[in-house]
């Protein structure tokens, strides 16, 4: 499938199919594309643990759930939880050495001497302040990104979930206090269909993307528009007119209760 058509039908999957498992191989594959992406310094940060809802002791999945999301962690066959590993920073001189030795770093003579004398001590003076919440966060959700497009690639549903309950989800499963987690993911087979409901609504273009400088909009081509409206990276604006009817036949067939905006 073309990486346009991946974007455009990937959706957030929150209803997924509770008794059709997820092949462990499966979610290898979200942990391989995830384990390519690109990362500042090379230094893998993200790290994830994939807790299966079938074969997980109870008090690690109850563990997971939160107020608002939790029907969605109650059905999803699997939930990855997607942590950053400060302590990855450590060795961060290691891995701007293995950068240098596969000719993705420096060029000419003398570039060993001037990432041992430069460029290694600059990343020492400011390692603690790059364990911070920041640049690293920023480059785990590129790692997330990849995984998710495999995750639809292979038919799948993902749901990424927000918690304010990190350092709790940390010590339930037993990660080191340098760990941090990043998000929730729920993954799991689609219960509902993959357009779930149509394009959601999204800001004007014109009033996201600027151009040498802020205020001026980056000029949006419509003749690209329509390449990537065939390409069907664009989806039919949302409601689709079936889906009020969709949401009430989920809502039954997963029992499910409440006011109504889970």
């Amino acid at each position: 499938m073309e990486l346009r058509e991946v974007m455009g039908r990937r959706r957030s999957i929150r209803f997924m199919n509770p008794y059709k498992p997820v092949e462990p191989e499966k979610i290898q594959m979200m942990f391989e594309a995830s384990r390519i992406a690109s990362h500042w310094g090379n230094v893998q940060s993200l790290r994830g643990i994939a807790v299966f809802r079938d074969s997980a002791p109870k008090e690690v999945v109850d563990a997971l759930t939160a107020p608002l999301t939790g029907f969605q962690i109650a059905q999803a066959p699997v939930m990855i939880v997607w942590f950053l590993e400060t302590a990855a920073i450590d060795v961060q001189a290691d891995r701007l050495r293995d950068l240098l030795k596969a000719g993705a770093l420096g060029y000419g003579e003398g570039k060993e001497k001037a990432l041992e004398e430069q460029f290694i001590p600059i990343f020492d003076n400011i390692g603690e302040h790059l364990k911070a919440p920041g640049l690293g966060e920023l480059d785990c959700g590129q790692g997330i990104a990849q995984a998710t497009l495999m995750a639809f690639d292979l038919g799948l549903g993902t749901c990424c979930l927000g918690t304010p309950h990190g350092e709790q989800i940390r010590q339930n499963l037993g990660m080191p206090e340098s760990c941090r987690v990043v998000l929730m993911q729920t993954v799991g087979y689609p219960l509902e269909s993959p357009e779930a409901g149509g394009q959601r609504p999204r800001l004007p273009y014109e009033e996201l993307f600027h151009l040498n400088g802020y205020g001026k909009a980056f000029p949006r081509s419509q003749e690209v528009v329509d390449e990537l409206t065939r390409d069907e990276m664009f989806q039919a604006p949302a409601p689709l007119p079936w889906r009020e009817a969709e949401l009430e036949f989920l809502q039954q067939a997963l029992d499910l209760k409440g006011n109504g905006l889970l």
